[in-house]
């Protein structure tokens, strides 16, 4: 992780530090003038009374550059702190802000500049104190060195794990996002899947009736009123379903959804198909009952097969075989042959009836295949796998 890169400071913030700076330097300039001869040099003196409040804020004015140009900035300041006892914080303030940064080279050469400094210092002004030995001339000036630095390496530290936290809650919060717009796209294709299963089937043996009316004009009396009664019927229980999945839709998440269909299903399947004058029969050497997963995906193959012969192939004879066993695989096929005749115009298609099969089908297992016969018919098959259930 970049640790060079340090928050950018506000007004207060900024006015703060400084504040703390002048503060100690001020503190260490009045114990200076404690211990100054009162027969001073009248060069020194003036130095301290002019020339070293002068350094100190200069050195105060270039700190707020410290964290563009971290080390030139801090050698300045540690190097002319040097002449001037007022400009020690700022020293110590830049010593501290480098270290942030956590290289120990840097960190290295400003401390050492510090120290070498501080031995300059303490000869520029002749003292009341009697002389103290090396160790403890280096000692004072390396300790409060070491202290800026523990402090600075620490904020540094602690920038880096404040950055990491919050970059790694804005990658969640994008992870988040991204898995809600993954399950938004997931329950449109639900949506879409169940709007074309209810209804597709429902709308394409209305039409096919309607077709067969505008075609036919030998029917009877009686076949007239079957197709019509077939029509408001198929209509009623379309407009039926299609309030049963909006229900569902507008309905407290924690409810209980709709029975979904079965196996058992079939023949009424079948059944309305053949009301609906299409031509099917139905073939099963089923032993067993699968799951419901299994189950329902049987039936929306058997469904997807009736609508599209009601749609593209009405006239035609549609077979429709069952087999398999559990521990084995559950095989449905839907055989349509060679449409006879004028058809009826074809309602309007959208394409996605076998896209959506193909995704139910994969998600039980299963394959799926469909593709035309040699005698111009069209089947769609599925293989299912059918585990045994234990108790």
């Amino acid at each position: 992780m970049d640790t060079d890169v340090a928050p950018r400071l506000g007004t207060w913030r900024q006015a703060w530090r400084l504040t703390a700076a002048g503060a100690l330097g001020v503190a260490l300039w009045l114990s200076t003038a404690v211990v100054l001869p009162r027969g001073c040099a009248t060069g020194t003196c003036s130095w301290f009374v002019t020339g070293d409040p002068l350094v100190a804020l200069g050195c105060l004015t270039v700190l707020p550059w410290r964290r563009r140009f971290p080390l030139a900035v801090a050698l300045t300041v540690v190097v002319a702190a040097a002449t001037s006892t007022l400009a020690t914080g700022a020293a110590l303030l830049a010593l501290c802000s480098v270290s942030t940064r956590r290289r120990p080279v840097e960190i290295g050469l400003v401390a050492a500049a510090y120290v070498a400094g501080a031995q300059f210092a303490a000869g520029i002004y002749p003292t009341r104190v009697p002389p103290a030995s090396l160790w403890l001339q280096l000692a004072l000036p390396a300790l409060s060195a070491g202290v800026a630095s523990a402090v600075g390496v620490a904020i540094g530290a602690r920038r880096v794990e404040v950055r990491f936290l919050r970059d790694r809650a804005e990658s969640a919060e994008r992870e988040q996002h991204a898995r809600a717009a993954q399950a938004r796209a997931l329950e449109r294709n639900r949506i879409a899947r169940e709007m074309h299963d209810v209804l597709a089937h429902r709308i394409s043996l209305v039409a096919m009736q309607a077709g067969v009316l505008d075609h036919r004009t030998d029917l009877t009396a009686e076949d007239h009123r079957v197709l019509v009664r077939g029509i408001a019927d198929g209509s009623h229980q379309a407009l039926e379903e299609l309030r049963d999945v909006l229900g569902v839709l507008r309905a407290d998440p924690g409810l209980p959804e709709l029975p979904q269909p079965s196996l058992d299903g079939i023949p009424e399947l079948v059944a309305g198909a053949r009301a609906s004058e299409l031509s099917v029969t139905l073939t099963t050497t089923v032993t067993g009952e699968p799951s419901d997963a299994v189950g329902r995906t049987c039936y929306r193959v058997v469904q997807e097969g009736l609508t599209n012969a009601a749609k593209h192939a009405p006239g035609s004879d549609v077979h429709i075989a069952l087999d398999g066993t559990a521990g084995g695989e559950l095989h449905v096929s839907v055989r349509t042959s060679a449409a006879l005749g004028a058809t009826a115009p074809q309602p309007p298609s959208s394409g996605f009836g076998l896209l959506g099969l193909a995704e139910r089908v994969g998600l039980a297992g299963g394959r799926l295949d469909h593709h035309v016969t040699p005698d111009h018919g069209y089947v769609l098959a599925a293989r299912l796998p059918w585990p045994v259930q234990h108790p």
